[in-house]
């Protein structure tokens, strides 16, 4: 991955700020709105229209803050951005597709109707998310200082 199409190093902090953000406006809006039905986001009261109501607007600018925020810290530059972090984060790509499509294929297998709106909408955070908890995790393990005892 080209250095040059990743975001600068202080995005990755946006990032984290988006989604900080995120936490306490999602907390008020359940407590203001105990009437919507949070599984699914659909009104309770079925004669009510399905498309932009103030929940369906609600969840498409909470998906895309989130969306925003995790797509910030996954794609922006580290302090040294090298070789070894360009190939560790085409690796973590990698694993995080497998993952997904491995996760996706057994959601289609074992789900069925309502449920398979939500596998769609988890499908849009595992890949993101595995990444970056992958990427740290290698990048932290990669960090550490090796232990003299055990050479």
């Amino acid at each position: 991955m080209k250095p040059y199409l990743l975001f600068p190093y202080k995005a990755r902090f946006v990032g984290l700020a988006l989604i900080a953000a995120h936490v306490p406006v999602r907390a008020i809006w359940e407590a203001i709105n105990p009437d919507i039905d949070q599984s699914h986001r659909l009104p309770v009261n079925p004669g009510d229209s399905l498309l932009f109501t103030n929940s369906h607007l609600f969840f498409i600018a909470s998906t895309v803050l989130v969306l925003s925020g995790l797509f910030l810290i996954a794609f922006s530059k580290e302090k040294v951005e090298d070789e070894q972090i360009s190939k560790l984060r085409l690796d973590c790509l990698q694993w995080a597709i497998y993952l997904n499509y491995f996760l996706l294929t057994l959601s289609v297998i074992f789900t069925n109707g309502i449920n398979f709106t939500d596998v769609l909408r988890l499908n849009l955070w595992v890949p993101l998310l595995f990444f970056i908890i992958r990427f740290r995790w290698v990048i932290y393990w990669l960090g550490r200082p090796v232990n003299q005892e055990n050479l």
